[in-house]
Parts: structure tokens; C-alpha cells; sequence
């Protein structure tokens, strides 16, 4: 397994996606054309974009925009060709930040499908074993590199076929994810999750004001007396949705963003970190060291080597 830069901040509390809710107007195959195998395609901006999990696995594959993702408690960039797997329940999201004003009309192409099918039949057909690794990988998240192009041409492939012949395809694409030795695993842990909505809402609110607006003060108090809460109270509801404190997800996700910008411009390091929110280099430095293993600059010059090609 590739050994590539992570970052570990945990994930809100999403929403379960229900039957009832899979409306062919947001894209979603009918019942009566779909069977063992499902397949979606949408935009973006759409309701579909949200912090939520369901009881099958995804295999997402975005092809415009980049932004940040969200799987289970891993945030990281993605871009187009972006591959990932999920399992059973495992809370995902991906928030486009370059989306142009009107939207784009094709950001991501998903293939759902569910397990308890597909152990009844390993249980009869040795050859199906070859899937296991995979899907116990799975349940953390299973990013794949270099596999953008392939996935997409299978997609169109599983989308055209109906009956067998769509099964038979979508055992080809999972036999090359079987096979594939360049990935990372994402989440450290498969999040529980409940069915709150007035939660999730207010969580959704949380995390899409910090992502969006990071060079801002973030204050607990603040937040606390806008939800009507005292801070001690906040302070359990967002570390029990999140796995974090509220100052420790912040600094992830200002960690994330600094990430991107040492990778993609050229900015000088004092500036990306008053960019991202922090307000003093020392600080910056410190919460980076902790989060990366290594100093920005450390990290600027790795990618450059890594993903530029540079001396």
C-alpha cells in the first residue's frame, strides 16, 4: 500500500440515506432497472451532497471539481479522477470549493451494492473469496490511485448493461480493484452513527461554516450561545459527533487546507498560515508538526518530489 500524506480529523454525525429518498429526479436508477448492482450520476451542487451513510457499499468516482472529502474521520483533498470505496454505514461527503457559479452538471459517478448478496453467494462460490480483502478494507474507506480512467470506462460499461451481462461487468471493475496494490486506506475507525436530524443539521451547519470561512475566528462560546447551549454542553455534543474537540477539528481542518495550498501554489508559508486561519507561525508550525509528522516546508518540498517531479 502506497504510504502517501494523511490527515486524521474525525467526522460529523451524517444522515441515513433511505429508500424512500432515492427519487430518480436526483439520479437514482428505478427499481425495475436496477437489481443486485446500482448506478448514479449527478451534479453539483445537489441534495445528495451532504454528510450522510447507507447500508451499501459506494464506489465514487469524481470527474469535475476539487475540494475537500469527508470518510468517516478522514479529511483530504480530492480532484478529478478521485476513486474511493466505502462500506456499509460508513459516514462520507465530498464538498466541491471551485465549483463555478452556475454548477456543473456532471461531478460524480457512484456504483452501490450490498453485502449480505454477496457473502450468500461467496458462501457457494470459492472464485468470489478473491473480493473479501477488498470489502474488509472497505470498511475504513479504500482510496485508489491511477485508476481514475479505468474506473470511469467500467462505470459506462456497468450503466449500459442490464441483467447478467450488468453483473458481469461490474465483476470485472471489482476484480481490478481487487487487484490494485496502490491505495491507502482513509478512516481509522467506522463512526456510529444515529438518526437525529436536528443534530445533523446543526453539525452540518457547524462544519460547513468552518470549512468555508477558515480564516475566521471559530469561538465554542459563540457557537454554544447561537445553538442556545452552555459551552460545557456544546463542547460534549460536538466531541460526541465528531470525535474531537471543537478546537482540534478546527485545527484538522485548517491543517487540510494548508496541506493543499503548500502542494498546489507557490505562497509563501507565512501566508498560508494566516490564510488558513491560524494566527501566529509558531502555532502553525506546531499544530502541523503534530498533525503531519513533519514541518511545512518539510511537507512542501516531499510533495514537490512526490507529485511534481522535482529534484
Amino acid at each position: 500500500m502506497t504510504d502517501r500524506y494523511r490527515t486524521v480529523p474525525r467526522q460529523l454525525k451524517p444522515e441515513l440515506e433511505r429508500d424512500y429518498a432515492r427519487s430518480p429526479d436526483l439520479g437514482y436508477e428505478t427499481p425495475d432497472t436496477s437489481g443486485f448492482v446500482r448506478c448514479l450520476s449527478h451534479g453539483f451542487p445537489t441534495p445528495l451532497a451532504r454528510w450522510h451513510y447507507h447500508d451499501e457499499y459506494e464506489l465514487h468516482l469524481i470527474t469535475e471539481t476539487s475540494g475537500k472529502v469527508f470518510v468517516g474521520d478522514w479529511i483530504g483533498p480530492f480532484q478529478p479522477g478521485h476513486l474511493v470505496l466505502t462500506g456499509p454505514r460508513l459516514p462520507h461527503n465530498w464538498l466541491s470549493l471551485d465549483t463555478p457559479e452556475p454548477g456543473v452538471e456532471l461531478r460524480d459517478l457512484v456504483i452501490q451494492f450490498q453485502h449480505e448478496p454477496l457473502m450468500q453467494a461467496a458462501a457457494h462460490i470459492a472464485e468470489l473469496d478473491e473480493l473479501k480483502p477488498l470489502l474488509e478494507r472497505a470498511r475504513h474507506g479504500v482510496e485508489f490511485f491511477g485508476m481514475g480512467e479505468r474506473a470511469e470506462r467500467h462505470w459506462h460499461l456497468v450503466k449500459q448493461a442490464q441483467g447478467l451481462r450488468r453483473l458481469t461487468a461490474f465483476f470485472d471493475l471489482m476484480t481490478d480493484l481487487a487487484a490494485c496494490t496502490d491505495y491507502r486506506l482513509l478512516s481509522s475507525v467506522q463512526l456510529q452513527s444515529d438518526d437525529d436530524d436536528a443534530s445533523i443539521d446543526q453539525i452540518h451547519g457547524l462544519v460547513t461554516r468552518i470549512t468555508d470561512h477558515l480564516s475566521e475566528t471559530h469561538s465554542a462560546a459563540a457557537l454554544a450561545a447561537e445553538l442556545g447551549m452552555s459551552e460545557s454542553r456544546f463542547s460534549r455534543f460536538f466531541r460526541k459527533a465528531t470525535g474531537n474537540t471543537f478546537t482540534d477539528f478546527v485545527n484538522r481542518v485548517r491543517i487540510s487546507r494548508a496541506c493543499q495550498l503548500l502542494m498546489d501554489t507557490d505562497q509563501q508559508i507565512t501566508l498560508i498560515c494566516y490564510e488558513v486561519g491560524f494566527n501566529n507561525v509558531a502555532n502553525f508550525n506546531r499544530r502541523f508538526l503534530e498533525a503531519k509528522g513533519m514541518t511545512p516546508s518539510e511537507f512542501r518540498k516531499q510533495s514537490l518530489t512526490r507529485f511534481r517531479g522535482a529534484a
